[in-house]
This record gives C-alpha cells, structure tokens and sequence, in this order.
C-alpha cells in the first residue's frame, strides 16, 4: 500500500517520513517553500534522538502524485484548508475515487463528513503527536522513541484490513497504531483539549492557574454540548494512562518546544487558523442544541481576528481576555 500524504507539514511530514524510514511507499504532496525545499534537499525529520534526511518524492498536488487503486492517501492538511484539498483529490482521482483509502489525520471532527460526501472510503484517525513545522523542508518530533499516539477506524464507525494495515505500519514506523471501530469517540476528547488550542495561540499560555480557569470553562461548555447531543466519549481514564506511554516532550536540537497546531500557525503568518473547527465546533453544538458557549465563541472570534491580521502568537494578554470574558459573564 502507498501512503500519499496530502499536507506534508508538521503532521503529515512526521507520520509520512517515519513511515519512509520504516521501508514504507511514501509520496508527500506540499506546497509554495516547503515543496521546493523537500524537492531539492528533501525532507529533513528531527527528533530528540536523530535527525535523518529523507529523499522521497515530493509534488505539488493530488494530481502530481499519479493516484491509482489500493493508494492510502493520509490528509494532514489544517481542517479549514481540507475541502479545497479534499476536492483537488477527487478531481485528481477521477472514476478510482471509490477505490482510495481516504484518512483525515486532523484536529476536529468536521473534515471526516467533508470527506465522505466525496468519497466511500474514509477513516478517521486520532492524533496525538508533537509535532511542528516552521522552517521549510523541516519537520520535528518533541517525543522519542516513541513517537506518538496514531488511531485509525472507519467513519462513521468500523474496522477492517486497510485501518489495521495502516496501525501496523504506523506501529512499525515507531508510533502506538492502533484500529479503532469508534475512532471518533477518541477524536470527540481530544476536542475537549484543543479547545485551549485559541487561549495558547492569543496568549501563549495555557498552563497558569489563571489561563487554566478560562479552559477549565470552555471545557465544561464542550461537555455541555456533548451531553445535549447525546455524543460519547472514550474511555477518559483508560485514554489518559495510554497517552503517558508517549512520555514527556523533550527539546530538538537547539529547540526549546514550540506551542499549538493554532500557535504554530500564528508564529507563520498564514492567514488563517483552525478555531473555526475547534472552538467552533463546541459553538456549533450549542447552537443546534440550545446550550450557551460564550467562552468558545469568544476565543474562536480572537483566534480568527489574530489569524487575519497576521499577528504573532501572544498578542493578547490574559488581562484582555478576563477582562471581556468578565463582561459576557456579567450579561
């Protein structure tokens, strides 16, 4: 099975170059710097451990990638980036669209619905890997030996011989892989902690007590909104003793540890950022369920409004955001 990785970047660069220096069939499909870096260097993966440089083909788009039957194509772009790119697909697909293994290894939930209005088989995969990409042609990894923590199941739900092909391969590229039927259940709680993915961008903290009482509530509105539309979570207890198997992150070179996926695209001006699927996502339950959100809404409006200004990570002080948070509260 090849693996074609739609979105090279911090996510889709670690899974696809570990999976390389397992032996695995990896094609990596970038864009603008990143690609021409990969294409005259390669691609250079760090971990705390090593750094290897890889030489693996590189393309500029699913059509490049020449996709045939039996391909596994692993979609690692950001969620608000993933129809665009989950369209280039299918046009690059064509009639073999129904024969393509179609992962979306992202944050949030949305991009798994996305990806089945276009194509019959797709899995989701939960992601919990320290990643991250700033520098063109560079990928690093803050945890070793192992790697990090790869679920993969059918969506809506399911196993069969590609999901437990692909935890193999994973698991044999140094990550815990494992087939999971109710692969969403786990991707449903870890949007329980992306929901300070906003607070870590803005502010660059997540961890002070004070920024740990304004997650602690948009936590406690996710869950809210969970109960209300009836949405089960994985088992809490037994996931967060599995995720102490990854151990600590650990510095990468001269790296001291970088922030979120939202941080990491603050830090690179892109324009644009996940909120809208993450704090949105909690934002859209309340809607369609009758539960207030202010606190969600709140950080998805500052991640967005940060992210079109191109302003760096930290811009906003935990002063700004008590202080407007203190108002909704008041109302």
């Amino acid at each position: 099975m090849r693996y074609v990785i739609l979105g090279a970047g911090a996510i889709g660069g670690a899974i696809g170059g570990k999976l390389a220096v397992a032996g695995r069939d990896v094609t990596l499909v970038a864009r603008g710097a990143h690609l021409e870096t990969l294409k005259r260097d390669g691609l250079e993966l760090r971990d705390p451990d090593s750094t290897v440089r890889l030489r693996l083909p590189a393309v500029s788009s699913p059509g490049e990638a020449g996709l045939g039957a039996g391909d596994c194509v692993i979609v690692a772009t950001k969620a608000q980036q993933c129809e665009a790119a989950l369209d280039a697909l299918r046009a690059a697909a064509g009639p073999e669209a129904d024969l393509l293994s179609v992962v979306i290894a992202q944050n949030g939930v949305e991009s798994e619905r996305l990806a089945l209005r276009r194509f019959a088989r797709v899995y989701g995969m939960r992601v919990m890997l320290a990643g991250t990409h700033l520098e063109p042609g560079v990928v690093e990894i803050a945890t070793a030996p192992l790697y990090g923590l790869l679920d993969v199941g059918r969506y809506p739900a399911g196993e069969d011989e590609t999901s437990r092909q692909l935890a193999a391969d994973l698991t044999a590229a140094g990550f815990d892989g494992r087939s999971r039927p109710a692969v969403m259940s786990l991707k449903y709680l870890k949007l329980l902690s992306n929901v300070a993915n906003a607070l870590d961008a803005a502010t660059g903290d997540r961890r002070s007590d004070r920024a740990g009482a304004i997650v602690a509530a948009a936590e406690e509105e996710a869950r809210a909104c969970y109960a209300a539309a009836g949405i089960e979570l994985a088992d809490e207890d037994e996931d967060a003793a599995r995720r102490l198997l990854r151990g600590p992150t650990r510095p990468v070179g001269d790296a001291s540890g970088h922030g979120s996926s939202s941080w990491q695209s603050l830090e690179r001006r892109t324009g644009d950022i996940e909120a809208d699927y993450l704090n949105g996502e909690i934002v859209l339950l309340g809607r369609l369920h009758g539960v207030a959100t202010p606190v969600n809404a709140f950080l998805q409006q500052t991640a967005n409004r940060l992210a079109r200004e191109r302003r760096p990570p930290g811009s906003v002080s935990l002063d700004e955001i008590e202080a407007v948070l203190g108002q909704l509260a008041r109302r």
